[in-house]
């Protein structure tokens, strides 16, 4: 079923394609391992903190393979530190600030965050919060740009945090973007969550990137990864939008913010 917000355009969950779809991403982490020769030559980073958030209902084990990448390449990746990622529960919000915290205190650089799916929406969250701490945020799949039934994981996130995901407060507080350089990397082809869910507004610092992964997959896709290490190797404080030009053009899509207003989304 279509969701509305006010007058805008309906947006839907998913279709079942899509959701099959989800299949790929063993392909993709395959992908990867195939891809890792060609991804140590990109150039090395400058050493700074980065946080790694997993999704919904998974741990830090999830984002393993791309804080190697990110070791890699040259950065300091660190995980979430607090188990399974089942939503907002008490004490959760407050753990990610003691980690940015703690993370800028024990480095005294300004901290990356890398958020996927609802991990995300709590790197957003925090760089909102603590935006003098933060150096850029790189959202992955997140849908904090429409309502929660737009998604196929609403009833697995209220059943397993006990949190309601249509409070309309919470939902335009998620919407807004926070206040430093701020990337979102979606797909089309995502069969969790819809793609116009994702989309940043047009505002000087963000940008929305669309590429070719599955949901499930895109914290493994050695495109993402790519991605993550061009935005990361920016110098702190000359942020400059994402440049799909020559063969970049073939694998990325810069995409202008529409936000919810987007046209709906084909089952």
């Amino acid at each position: 079923m279509p969701v509305h917000d006010n007058d805008s355009s309906p947006v839907r969950a998913p279709g079942l394609l899509k959701l099959a779809l989800e299949g790929r991403a063993p392909w993709e982490f395959a992908a990867l391992l195939a891809s890792a020769p060609w991804l140590r030559q990109l150039p090395a980073g400058d050493g700074h903190p980065v946080i790694v958030f997993p999704g919904l209902g998974v741990s830090d084990f999830s984002t393993v393979p791309m804080r190697n990448f990110l070791r890699d390449r040259g950065f300091a990746p660190q995980p979430w530190r607090q188990g399974f990622n089942f939503g907002p529960r008490e004490g959760v919000l407050e753990g990610c600030v003691e980690l940015l915290q703690q993370a800028h205190a024990r480095t005294g650089q300004k901290v990356s965050l890398i958020g996927w799916s609802l991990g995300g929406v709590y790197a957003r969250e925090l760089a909102k919060q603590l935006p003098d701490l933060v150096r850029c945020v790189i959202t992955l799949g997140s849908p904090f740009g429409g309502h929660p039934r737009a998604t196929n994981a609403w009833r697995f996130f209220e059943l397993v945090s006990g949190k309601s995901a249509h409070d309309p407060e919470v939902i335009a507080e998620i919407r807004r973007p926070p206040p430093v350089p701020t990337t979102s990397v979606y797909s089309r082809t995502d069969g969790v969550v819809a793609w116009q869910c994702s989309l940043n507004p047009p505002l000087p610092h963000t940008e929305n990137i669309e590429l070719q992964a599955s949901h499930v997959g895109m914290g493994m896709n050695p495109l993402t990864m790519y991605l993550i290490a061009d935005r990361l190797r920016q110098p702190e404080g000359a942020w400059q939008p994402f440049e799909a030009a020559g063969v970049r053009r073939w694998f990325f899509k810069p995409t202008p913010g529409d936000s919810w207003h987007a046209a709906p989304q084909a089952a």
